[in-house]
């Protein structure tokens, strides 16, 4: 190590001309954003008419990070069919498809050898956020410690697994998820962490392990020394359906900082390629139309407001304050209010669809219908002017 690293509090363990790296852990279920992820991989969920992990890619490149791994399990396919080896996405990327899962940790030993060159970076394939990964790398190089785990201040501990620290920010508990009254911190996990190769050691291969309850614990039982970060920018773990909408509804409002696709035709109003809006059509602000969409006369678009790409929206339908995922169609005098639509659900003429309702793909709502608020429609579902046949209203 050299007297500069040597000032700098490198790890003596770092090697520093090594590339820095990523793994993305994109393996999960998603499960608290179903019927959402009933058909598709939490990394895969639109946010801006994007996959959150392409977002979370362009940060990497933003940062100088070029070469990334990630896992895969539930429908691998859509993940590599997007993404495929990164290069359409300014980085170099490489999969290892899990059979069975092997939790957060576990499924970074696949990558030992890709990542064990020097310090590396882990991160959510389904967060959103725009952390000055740069500024988070040299923080925890300067630490000293085999780990740093990025938090963020919360309003409600009782939500998150919570981190403890001393006055030098090593790390010195947990409590998972503590009643208010209880809680020692207020400083959540966010699940983005910088680590020494020397990590591995931690890391047991070929078995489910994960970072917060198995690999952490076992470092304060060493008396290893970890580090944590405070995030001062937006982060988001989408983790359910409400944090879901925020993310998407923060990001059109500028509160994270992402590429917006389109080209802004007024303050706050983006249009895709090949997007025809009619004379006509009433557009308040803030509103996101994807490419390849046509929006009929009559129609009303009320922000905030996400249409994906390829969707119609025919002559007097009202769509305020939600999101359209990719390819669909709004019959002509149809309205739609606070509600998320997966891909290619139809709903058709004079049909509405009420307050915090999530319809899966695929989904067709007949002409007259009402999608009661709160209702949760499986993919595939059809619901009839008489009511629900297939999927469930509620769950």
């Amino acid at each position: 190590m050299s007297a500069a690293q040597a000032a700098a509090g490198a790890p003596p363990h770092a090697s520093q001309d090594a590339p820095l790296r990523a793994y993305i852990m994109a393996a999960g279920l998603g499960t608290r954003l179903y019927p959402l992820t009933g058909l598709t991989s939490k990394p895969m969920v639109p946010i801006l008419n994007r996959p959150v992990m392409e977002h979370l890619l362009n940060l990497l490149r933003r940062h100088g990070i070029s070469e990334a791994a990630a896992n895969l399990h539930y429908h691998p396919d859509k993940i590599r069919a997007h993404f495929g080896d990164g290069s359409a996405f300014g980085v170099d990327l490489r999969y290892n498809l899990e059979r069975r899962l092997l939790g957060t940790a576990g499924g970074a030993s696949a990558f030992h050898e890709f990542l064990g060159g020097g310090t590396f970076v882990v991160v959510s394939g389904d967060g959103l956020t725009d952390i000055d990964l740069s500024a988070f790398v040299a923080a925890h190089r300067r630490s000293g410690g085999i780990a740093s785990l990025a938090v963020k201040q919360v309003d409600d501990p009782s939500l998150y697994g919570v981190v403890v620290h001393d006055a030098s920010r090593r790390i010195v508990g947990f409590q998972e998820k503590p009643d208010v009254a209880d809680a020692l911190s207020d400083l959540c996990n966010c699940g983005i962490y910088a680590f020494e190769p020397a990590i591995f050691d931690h890391v047991p291969a070929g078995v489910f392990v994960d970072w917060a309850q198995d690999v952490f614990p076992a470092l304060l039982a060493a008396d290893v020394p970890f580090f944590c970060w405070p995030l001062e920018s937006y982060w988001n773990d989408v983790g359910n359906i409400e944090q879901y909408r925020l993310g998407n509804f923060d990001a059109l409002l500028g509160h994270v900082e992402l590429d917006v696709p389109g080209r802004q035709i007024k303050p706050h109003v983006w249009v895709g390629q090949g997007t025809q809006i009619d004379p006509g059509v009433r557009i308040e602000a803030p509103v996101l139309i994807g490419a390849g969409c046509l929006v009929e006369s009559e129609a009303e678009l009320i922000g905030p407001l996400i249409v994906g790409d390829g969707c119609v929206i025919e002559r007097g339908a009202v769509l305020e304050g939600m999101i359209n995922w990719a390819g669909v169609k709004t019959g002509r005098g149809s309205r739609l209010v606070g509600s998320i639509l997966g891909r290619n659900v139809v709903v058709h003429h004079e049909a509405v669809v009420h307050e915090d309702a999530v319809i899966g793909d695929r989904t067709d709502v007949a002409p007259h219908a009402l999608v009661p608020a709160g209702a949760r429609l499986e993919p595939r579902s059809c619901v009839g002017a008489d009511g629900f046949s297939g999927g469930s209203p509620r769950s």
